[in-house]
């Protein structure tokens, strides 16, 4: 009698254990922290602007009018270098008037910087007036245009530029579009790009 009680009491501890284990297999499992931080972040507005303007990297030439200047209405021939650095955190655009050496005690070299600074897609303009425009950027709703908007400068005021639109016609063709202040004069400068590579 006494094994028949001792076999029950191990049945009935059995049956326990395998319900137990049953109820705990239908809750949902917890992820553990490796697979939290393995789960993408989803990308910030600023993000996403960034990933626009980067892909623009490469070189690019086109004609830029300016119709406040008519000695530039029939356009003259630009050359635009854009590329991805620090580790992918910086885009870097450069122009400069296609077929000059890069010499800037002679020709205009504006150098011009793109990145993510908290939860706002950021431009520094590097100018050849001698001052550091910063923009801040949106990008449209169909994901084609990013619009850059004066947010501060550094230097002088008197001339400097106030204002950019990038538009992505497709992967081999974009526009920029620059407003140059000039004594509280806006200059409007459109660029016309091709990808050269």
């Amino acid at each position: 009698m006494r094994s028949v009680r001792f076999m029950l009491s191990v049945v009935l501890l059995s049956l326990s254990t395998m319900a137990f284990a049953q109820s705990d297999a239908q809750k949902p499992v917890a992820q553990s922290d490796a697979q939290k931080s393995s789960v993408a972040p989803v990308p910030s507005e600023a993000q996403k602007s960034f990933a626009t303007i980067k892909t623009l990297a490469g070189e690019w030439e086109g004609l830029v009018t300016v119709p406040e200047m008519p000695e530039m209405s029939g356009g003259t021939l630009m050359h635009a270098s854009l590329r991805v650095t620090s580790r992918g955190h910086v885009l870097v655009h450069e122009f400069q008037e296609a077929g000059t050496p890069l010499d800037a005690t002679k020709y205009d070299h504006p150098v011009t910087m793109f990145y993510v600074d908290g939860d706002q897609l950021t431009l520094v303009h590097y100018c050849d007036a001698g001052n550091r425009p910063r923009m801040t950027g949106k990008m449209s709703p169909n994901g084609k245009t990013v619009e850059f908007e004066l947010k501060d400068i550094s230097g002088s005021t008197e001339h400097h530029m106030h204002h950019s639109v990038f538009t992505v016609i497709d992967a081999n063709h974009h526009t920029e579009d620059w407003t140059f202040m000039m004594n509280d004069k806006p200059i409007h400068a459109h660029f016309d790009l091709q990808r050269k590579n």
